[in-house]
């Protein structure tokens, strides 16, 4: 039987070029009683897989084209706000939620509430998935725990729950940036703004990031194409110019970009197209050069 407590809340998915069987998990999510799946076609999505989420009352978003993850979550918060909720729990089309995430999330959130903190957002802590790195979320100095929940730089947007009137508050995800960095930015924004992020250590959820990872003198980082690397690199060079990101994580970001684009090229074979291509996304953050990648596939 649905949960009632979860017809305030819209879950949103982004879509991909996804397979069947990711169609079917947004298909799964339909009989819990949301108060709206939202499904967001970023392309590739098969006309019979489109078929199938409408006939079961999905909310199918596209606007024909690739707009990049934060304009669709745009949209996806949009929607949600259209079918009534106060919450969106966003999850992308490999995420294998556990039973009973959202009512948790939800719980946590009335935590926080009760002991006078705002938050923008709960996400569960990360949990592996083979073959994978697990994302790993640094405590917020200075910000106050409630209980198992805590205060936390920033989330991954697959997992979270999202406060509507705190997005409402805080602003939309970035469309310029387009793939990467999205709820990094976010959330440092939502922090300035006096809005917390905070993680349930409680309950969990695999993440995959990237296609593997590459590992080398103790550091592990997710293998990513090449677009996405140079996207990634661009972002967080130009989120050295923001007010609202802290001094301690960008000083952090330069010693530690370096490191990776010289991982990221060693694993290539040292090809001069990747390294070039790395020097230019570095060069386009430095001058604020955002949108979507040009080598996007």
């Amino acid at each position: 039987m649905p949960d009632p407590r979860l017809g305030r809340v819209a879950v949103g998915i982004t879509l991909f070029r996804p397979d069947p069987s990711q169609v079917d998990r947004v298909l799964a999510q339909v009989p819990a009683g949301y108060a709206a799946v939202i499904a967001f076609d970023n392309g590739g999505l098969a006309a019979g897989d489109a078929a199938r989420l409408a006939r079961a009352g999905v909310t199918l978003l596209s606007e024909g084209r690739n707009l990049g993850i934060a304009a669709a979550l745009d949209r996806i918060a949009g929607a949600a706000r259209a079918a009534g909720a106060d919450a969106l729990l966003l999850l992308d089309q490999d995420a294998e939620p556990p039973a009973g995430l959202a009512a948790a999330l939800l719980a946590a959130r009335g935590r926080l509430r009760a002991a006078g903190i705002p938050a923008a957002v709960v996400g569960p802590a990360p949990a592996p998935a083979p073959g994978h790195k697990a994302p790993a979320y640094p405590r917020r100095p200075g910000a106050r725990a409630c209980g198992d929940l805590a205060p936390v730089q920033f989330l991954a947007t697959s997992g979270s729950l999202i406060d509507l009137a705190a997005l409402a508050r805080i602003g939309p995800f970035r469309a310029d940036f387009f793939i990467d960095g999205v709820e990094l930015e976010w959330c440092f924004r939502a922090w300035s703004l006096g809005f917390g992020c905070y993680l349930a250590r409680a309950v969990a959820i695999p993440h995959r990031v990237g296609g593997g990872v590459i590992r080398a003198f103790g550091i592990t980082m997710p293998r990513q194409p090449l677009f996405r690397m140079a996207t990634y690199l661009r972002n967080a060079v130009y989120a050295w110019r923001l007010p609202h990101v802290p001094l301690r994580w960008k000083l952090a970001q330069a010693a530690y970009l370096p490191v990776q684009a010289g991982l990221y090229w060693a694993a290539s074979g040292f090809r001069p197209a990747v390294l070039l291509r790395l020097l230019a996304a570095a060069r386009d953050g430095a001058l604020g050069r955002l949108g979507p990648p040009k080598d996007l596939f």
